[in-house]
Formats: structure tokens, sequence, C-alpha cells
């Protein structure tokens, strides 16, 4: 049960890295923005590219796959959200899942549409009450704690922080202060994008690499942010965690059931705290 408990922590990191983009994204600009999907995997793909280059060194691949997403993030920002600004959410929602198909084209166009291995970057193992916990798990863990307790700091103690937190709360008294909040809206659209794409070289070692591989894994991260209350950051960490125990709990009884089960919490939140939009 403990190895399950383990395994739940380490996907709910990897929730929590893709969802914390999403709540930002929602929280402030009201964007449903299925283009994260597409950052997510475009940084898994640039990982793939860069590795060799980097003579198979995982972190500075992983850097450059991260910094790569954020130029695309602030195209689709700057060129597609920004204009959608106010409209109703049908049209974000168009738009960026619009995005996401041309992403996704345009990944088979260049890498091909079959799989592509990537292996763990760390194959150790750490045993403990004889069970055996790879060592690469155990800092994706650490890296999701370490992230929040970072943005906890970063919305309480910096200026651009506190502009964030308050437009969340009333985006139009923000803006009578004379606080261009757009601008900072899209620091945070770039931002929640280079999360996603942390999300994804992380997650790509420990799964499979297809073009498709963020629909399913986006999907989930909006249960997250559904659960854990839209723009809620706090919550997206709890919810996160929580329902990436719910996963390896049921994965330990109905391994087919594992994602269904995130669903039906989904829903069962929804009939008791609907979404107000």
């Amino acid at each position: 049960m403990l190895l399950t408990i383990f395994y739940g922590f380490s996907i709910g990191a990897i929730l929590y890295f893709i969802s914390i983009g999403l709540s930002l994204t929602f929280g402030t600009m009201r964007v449903i923005n299925f283009a994260h999907t597409l950052t997510y995997s475009i940084g898994v793909y640039v990982l793939i590219t860069c590795i060799p280059l980097m003579k198979g060194n995982f972190i500075p691949a992983a850097i450059l796959a991260i910094l790569a997403v954020i130029p695309i993030s602030y195209v689709i920002e700057r060129f597609v959200i920004r204009r959608l600004y106010g409209e109703s959410l049908d049209y974000t929602f168009i738009a960026t899942f619009a995005i996401t198909l041309m992403g996704v084209d345009t990944i088979k166009w260049i890498w091909g549409v079959n799989p592509l291995p990537l292996s763990a970057p760390l194959g150790t193992y750490v045993d403990f009450w004889g069970m055996t916990f790879p060592v690469y798990r155990i800092i994706i863990i650490g890296i999701a704690i370490a992230l929040f307790l970072g943005l906890e700091l970063f919305f309480k103690r910096t200026i651009i922080g506190k502009i964030v937190v308050a437009a969340l709360e009333d985006k139009d008294g923000v803006r009578c202060l004379g606080v261009r909040v757009d601008k900072y809206f899209s620091l945070m659209f770039i931002l929640g994008s280079a999360l996603a794409g942390l999300g994804g070289v992380l997650y790509a070692p420990i799964s499979a690499v297809h073009p498709y591989m963020g629909l399913s894994v986006l999907l989930l991260a909006f249960a997250v942010v559904i659960v854990g209350g839209m723009g809620n950051l706090r919550g997206t960490f709890i919810s996160a965690f929580s329902l990436g125990m719910v996963m390896a709990i049921t994965a330990r009884y109905w391994s087919q059931g594992a994602e269904t089960m995130v669903f039906i919490v989904m829903a069962i939140v929804l009939v008791f705290r609907p979404i107000d939009i």
C-alpha cells in the first residue's frame, strides 16, 4: 500500500505541473486554453531532439526544451488569446483547440507519427521497508513541492504576484488603479505554458511519447482544476495530489478504471459545486 501511495504522489506531481498553468490562465483571463496540450507535447519532442545534441545529458536538454516553449506560448497569447479577452468561452475553446490540432499535425510532420523511445535519466532505486522506490519519481515529487512553495512565495511577496492575485479577485478594480493587467496576464500565460512543458519533460521518460500524448493528460488536468477550483492555486495543488492518489489506488484494484474514477470525482464535485463562469 505504501508503494501505491508513493506512485499516487508522483502522478499527482505531474498533474500539478500541467494543471497549475490552466488554473492561472482561467483564473486571470477566463480562457479555456486547450493549446496547453501543445506546449506540453512540444516540450517533450524538443527534449528528445536535444538529448543527442547534449551528449545524453538530460538536465541541459530539459532546460532547452522548456525554453523552447516560451516563444511559442508568447505567439499564441499575442496573436490569438489576446484578441479573445472578454469574448465568450466558446471562442477561446474553439481557437485554442484549433491551435492544438495544427500543432499536432506539425509534430507529426517534423517527428513522425510513430511513438519515440525515451528512457528515464536515472535508473537508480531506493530500498525502504522492503520496497523499492525509483529515485526519479522521488525527484519529481520534490520538484512539485518546491514549485508549490516557490509559487506561494512569488504570489505573496512579489509585486507581480500580488497584482495577479488581486486581479484574480477583481480584475476591473485593479484596472481602475491604472495597472495594465493584460501585461501581467501575458506573463502568467507564458509561465503556465512553461510549467506544462516542464510537466511533459518530467513525465515523458515514464510514459509513451506520441503526437497525441497531451490530449489525455489535458483532460485530467482540467479535472484537477475543476475539483480544486478554477483559479484557486492552492486548491489546484491539493486536488492534483488527491486525484493522483485516486488514480493510483483505483489502478491497484481496477487498472482500467483509474482515469475514469478521476472524472467520477469531478462529476460529484460539480453536482455540489457548479462552476461559476
